[in-house]
């Protein structure tokens, strides 16, 4: 297979809930989140030098996940009642925000066009912030608005952050990436 000069296009993007806990992880089902338009996360941690014998005798990076965004069409109601916390009414059927709800962890995959390799991506540990309020007036009105997650993405208890397919993983694995959380060697 060619390796991969350029990637483009945000697509398949899944999420599913951290059921069990960062040191036990464990994964409800996925389900796909439309409307991806772009997502930014940039790398998180610190270098640690330690200077010895006049020279940096010691030189670490930390991984401390990813922060960042991810910019959709329309954050759907579904994704706030399950990971923001946001409660529908019984009655009226109104969403409500409310400010001590707890956002709920989970898993989030995603792939680009543009990968020969087919590549698929998954982060263990993501929580999302509440997507802004905003809207702007336009000549042209069928320009859509869009809205953006503040995602974080943090390490399992394990130091696993996020984990990719490559050029080399089976077949079976790449086409069945988005039917279970991957966490460990499938192929028997």
């Amino acid at each position: 297979m060619a390796d991969n000069k350029v990637h483009y296009d945000l697509e398949d993007v899944y999420v599913a809930p951290l059921t069990g806990t960062p040191a036990e992880p464990a994964y409800g089902e996925y389900k796909k989140l439309d409307g991806a338009i772009s997502m930014d996360l940039a790398a998180q941690g610190d270098v640690v030098k330690l200077r010895a014998d006049g020279i940096d005798y010691y030189v670490s990076y930390s991984n401390n996940g990813y922060n960042g965004n991810l910019n959709l069409a329309l954050v759907p109601d579904w994704f706030k009642q399950e990971y923001l916390g946001e409660t529908m009414s019984t009655k009226d059927k109104v969403l409500v925000e409310n400010a001590s709800a707890e956002p709920t962890p989970f898993a989030l995959s995603f792939a680009f066009k543009g990968d020969k390799a087919k590549r698929r991506h998954v982060l263990y540990n993501c929580v999302s912030g509440r997507p802004n309020l905003a809207g702007n007036n336009k000549e042209n009105q069928k320009e859509p608005d869009t809205e953006s997650l503040n995602l974080s993405a943090s390490p399992l208890a394990d130091g696993r952050t996020k984990a990719s397919t490559t050029a080399e993983t089976p077949e079976s694995v790449v086409t069945g990436w988005n039917t279970a959380v991957w966490l460990a060697d499938t192929t028997t």
